[in-house]
């Protein structure tokens, strides 16, 4: 069981790798079906280069692993219950989104 400490990095590491839009969209992807990198590069519009540093960074984040299959390697959501918490966070974000309270947002900057 992950204490208080642990579960805050967890928590992090998981803010970091949604941070960047690429990033998203490989986790949203994955989450539809497994894939292979050239699949992902085509689907999401970035470089196989590109798809491979951000692929990295998921995999060190412990989020995707990498299973070979011959001379090719899939990718996939480490545990399939990312892709619950990856819709739920999605519905909630968008739910927030829709029902933005805040009437000082442009001034302050927080919304």
């Amino acid at each position: 069981m992950l204490n208080l400490a642990q579960d805050i990095e967890v928590l992090a590491r998981f803010g970091r790798a949604l941070a960047d839009p690429i990033r998203c969209r490989l986790l949203l992807a994955l989450r539809a079906a497994p894939a292979y990198p050239s699949d992902l590069a085509d689907a999401i519009g970035v470089s196989r280069t590109r798809l491979s540093n951000h692929l990295a960074c998921l995999r060190d984040c412990g989020l995707v692993v990498a299973v070979p299959e011959g001379r090719r390697t899939r990718y996939e959501l480490a545990d399939p219950r990312l892709g619950h918490a990856l819709d739920d966070l999605r519905q909630a974000v968008v739910a927030v989104a829709e029902d933005v309270t805040c009437p000082d947002a442009a001034e302050k900057g927080c919304c």
